[in-house]
């Protein structure tokens, strides 16, 4: 079983610098306008592996009463200061989403930024899943994305990507096994101290960080939703509403609570 170490602790810090190129403005349009579709308007909304609260701001915006469930405390508390400034009314819970517990059921739970991916035993994943679907109201929708095996291949692959930004560095070593079907990153960060040194010069403390994925093919997916007890409903190529092909790089799932009667 891969494992992850510290991750996103000394990224949480500088997370949201070096995710600056994400449209997140325009997926929360699409993630909102799929909860429309399927009967979610309004009403709690729980944000699975929320992060650093990017997401679950902007579905507040939206109108919707929402929960952030993540393990990271760094990330937590940066999704935390982000609350403070917008004065949304939004509850953070510091949670491993492999046993997330909540006071009552909500009426949508969404899982963006290929959160599941970091499941990396089917077996937990399928425990997510069944968690989800005990937390949803009755026909509650579940809504989230995956990257796929395609993309952990041919897009991220042996790769070695590094930015600098100033105020922080980072340099990203990826490495996908395919037999294993894990893809392995390690980061090491670079990020400028509020302290300044002898000499003069700024001073950049380094962290590093290894994080794990799993590719996961849609087939599995959806035998994994069959297994928690919830209906799987539909599949989009990510951003569109378009079937997914085998060069998808990210593919959204819509899911239903099953089991439930309705009052």
């Amino acid at each position: 079983m891969a494992v992850q170490m510290e991750a996103y602790t000394g990224f949480a810090r500088v997370y949201d610098i070096f995710m600056d190129n994400v449209p997140y403005a325009e997926w929360g349009g699409y993630l909102s306008s799929l909860l429309g579709e399927y009967g979610v308007d309004d009403g709690l909304v729980l944000d699975l592996g929320c992060g650093t609260g990017a997401m679950t701001e902007i579905l507040a915006g939206y109108g919707y009463d929402m929960i952030g469930v993540d393990n990271s405390e760094d990330m937590l508390e940066i999704a935390m200061e982000k609350k403070i400034r917008s004065g949304q009314d939004i509850l953070y819970l510091l949670q491993d989403m492999r046993e997330f517990e909540l006071y009552g059921t909500v009426r949508a739970v969404v899982s963006v930024c290929d959160s599941v991916n970091y499941i990396t035993e089917p077996e937990e994943l399928t425990e997510v899943f069944r968690l989800v679907n005990n937390y949803l109201d009755p026909a509650g929708v579940f809504i989230f994305d995956f990257n796929t095996e395609y993309k952990y291949r041919e897009i991220l692959g042996e790769q070695t990507i590094a930015e600098d930004r100033g105020e922080c560095s980072f340099i990203w070593d990826n490495c996908y096994y395919e037999e294993e079907r894990i893809n392995e990153y390690d980061l090491t960060l670079f990020i400028r101290d509020d302290g300044v040194s002898d000499a003069g010069s700024d001073l950049y403390r380094k962290y590093q960080e290894t994080h794990f994925q799993r590719s996961y093919t849609l087939d599995e997916i959806k035998e994994l939703i069959r297994k928690s007890g919830l209906e799987f409903v539909t599949a989009y190529d990510a951003f569109t509403k378009d079937v997914p092909g085998d060069e998808s790089e990210r593919i959204y799932v819509i899911a239903r609570e099953a089991g439930k009667t309705r009052k």
